[in-house]
């Protein structure tokens, strides 16, 4: 379980070099991933047969960070996107971003999942890109996403995780535990953050174990879809 107040304060650390830092340390992998979740949303937000998004669709992003994800999602033509996060200094990042980009539909808002300011039934889909692990509560976090999403609504999780190929693990190991907090520490000059990161991945419920919680908190047709050998993973639920 992540202590809040240090994912806090790690992340408004590190929120200066974070992009630099996650594009090198995936070799930029993280933005195939992305855009796939993207792609993923928006395909369901979209009535059948037109290119309109349902109902002026209102998607949730949370634990959204330096606003990749925020971004993507407003590129691609969702009529509303709202960031959260609970740390100020990533937020911050995200603002600069968007101030060149000339997009009227996002709105950012410094917040803890576990407890959400949101009215129920507020959003038509909600995405945590890399995210859910830092969760203090993950079964809490995942009760108030439920709540704040409409009937019929959509949650799509975009997470790290950890290889089952036996000689792919070995590697992942080497590279995740080893070389990647070396090269963060240099990078950032921050050296928990990028111990903490690893191991929080590794520390993550399996596949089956995280979608028993989801489906615990309400989600039905749970499902999952291994990307890259299983380095990272698409896990959706619905309302």
């Amino acid at each position: 379980m992540a202590d809040k107040n240090f994912v806090r304060s790690m992340f408004n650390n590190i929120a200066p070099t974070y992009d630099k830092l996650n594009h090198i340390l995936s070799l930029n992998i993280d933005k195939i991933w992305r855009k796939k979740a993207v792609k993923r949303i928006c395909k369901e937000l979209r009535i059948s047969g037109t290119q309109d998004f349902r109902n002026h669709a209102h998607v949730l992003d949370v634990a959204c960070g330096t606003a990749d994800s925020t971004i993507a999602l407003a590129k691609a033509g969702i009529s509303c996107v709202t960031g959260i996060d609970i740390s100020e200094g990533m937020i911050k990042v995200g603002e600069e971003k968007i101030k060149s980009l000339n997009l009227d539909n996002i709105n950012f808002k410094v917040e803890e999942c576990e407890n959400l300011s949101f009215e129920d039934n507020s959003f038509d889909s909600a995405f945590i890109a890399f995210g859910i692990r830092n969760f203090e509560d993950k079964k809490k976090g995942l009760n108030e996403l439920r709540r704040v999403l409409k009937d019929n609504g959509h949650l799509l999780i975009l997470e790290l995780s950890v290889p089952q190929n036996k000689i792919l693990l070995s590697l992942y190991k080497l590279y995740f535990l080893n070389i990647l907090p070396f090269i963060g520490k240099k990078i950032s000059g921050d050296s928990k953050a990028y111990t903490y990161l690893p191991n929080s991945v590794m520390n993550f419920p399996k596949p089956k174990e995280f979608m028993a919680i989801m489906e615990e908190c309400g989600f039905k047709n749970v499902r999952q879809k291994a990307l890259t050998f299983g380095l990272c993973r698409i896990y959706e639920g619905y309302c």
